[in-house]
């Protein structure tokens, strides 16, 4: 049985004729016939009565109508709905993010529900590291992550340009200095984020590197209770500049350069290579390229080779 074959089957019913329903379809006679025919034959029952005159539905005929009626005006239902994603009147964004890297989507979230106050947008959080594996899963579609995964299966856009801060209280001793050696810190107490990336590692090989001595003490699950915890005057931290840049600028915290300590780093929007993205996520990413060309650095937008 065919939507087509109800379209013709629900015009014969409604002109209660073979010939009218032919001239409203545009066919000929014989070939809303035949249509007639074949899907008699589909569901094993005379649908008219041929011995009436005016077009009359036998009961397995009017039984069909009523199905009928509900399938074609679904199909208008699903053109429709398909219609309102394409012109993102509809539609959901899903994103994956981990704590450092959801503040990066904040501003780029508030730009896109401006422009597209329609479509849903849910951020998922979880670790960067196994972003790339949900992705392949289909879990969602878009991920923020700040290392490059694999080039064969993910594809990559470079999105912003982050920098690694030694982040001190307004009243720690360090604060009135604008720059300090990785050998001055070697009495600090440090709070450290007790989740282990790449740039955990990099901080500890840093130290090793100068014969400095990394003393973490505190460790904290999350980069909010850290920031907080040093605020309150207990020791110092490490944390990535995107993630104190209100403080900074409040003056709830203080940043203090370290010369051997230049940690940059990149977030990278990813998906998979192969995917067909929705339409709100095309939007979303014409929205981070937007961004990027009116703000500029530390924002930008640029699709990594996967070579």
């Amino acid at each position: 049985m065919e939507l087509s074959q109800l379209e013709t089957f629900l015009a014969v019913a409604e002109e209660r004729s073979f010939s009218r329903a032919a001239v409203r379809l545009h066919r000929t006679q014989p070939a809303v016939s035949q249509v007639i025919r074949k899907l008699e034959g589909a569901v094993g029952e005379t649908l008219f009565d041929r011995a009436a005159r005016d077009g009359s539905l036998t009961a397995a005929g009017g039984l069909l109508r009523e199905y009928a009626v509900r399938l074609l005006a679904l199909r208008r239902e699903a053109a429709s709905a398909l219609d309102e994603l394409k012109s993102l009147e509809r539609g959901h964004l899903q994103l994956a993010a981990n704590e450092y890297t959801c503040m990066y989507l904040l501003p780029a979230v508030d730009a896109y529900r401006r422009e597209f106050p329609h479509i849903g947008v849910t951020v998922q959080r979880m670790l960067a590291s196994h972003i790339p594996e949900e992705l392949n899963l289909r879990t969602f579609e878009l991920g923020v992550i700040s290392f490059k995964p694999d080039p064969a299966q993910i594809r990559t856009i470079a999105v912003y340009g982050d920098s690694l801060d030694l982040i001190v209280s307004p009243h720690h001793p360090l604060a009135r200095a604008e720059r300090v050696s990785i050998r001055d810190l070697g009495n600090e107490n440090f709070i450290a984020h007790n989740v282990a990336s790449p740039l955990r590692r990099k901080v500890i090989e840093a130290f090793q590197r100068y014969r400095t001595p990394l003393n973490m003490g505190i460790e904290l699950p999350t980069i909010e209770a850290i920031k907080r915890f040093v605020a309150m005057g207990n020791g110092v931290a490490l944390v990535p500049h995107l993630t104190v840049a209100r403080e900074l600028e409040t003056g709830d915290l203080v940043r203090v350069k370290v010369d051997e300590l230049d940690v940059r780093r990149v977030l990278r929007l990813a998906h998979r290579r192969q995917a067909t993205l929705s339409y709100a996520a095309k939007a979303f990413l014409q929205t981070l390229r937007t961004m990027a060309k009116e703000q500029g650095p530390p924002f930008f937008y640029h699709v990594e080779r996967a070579g």
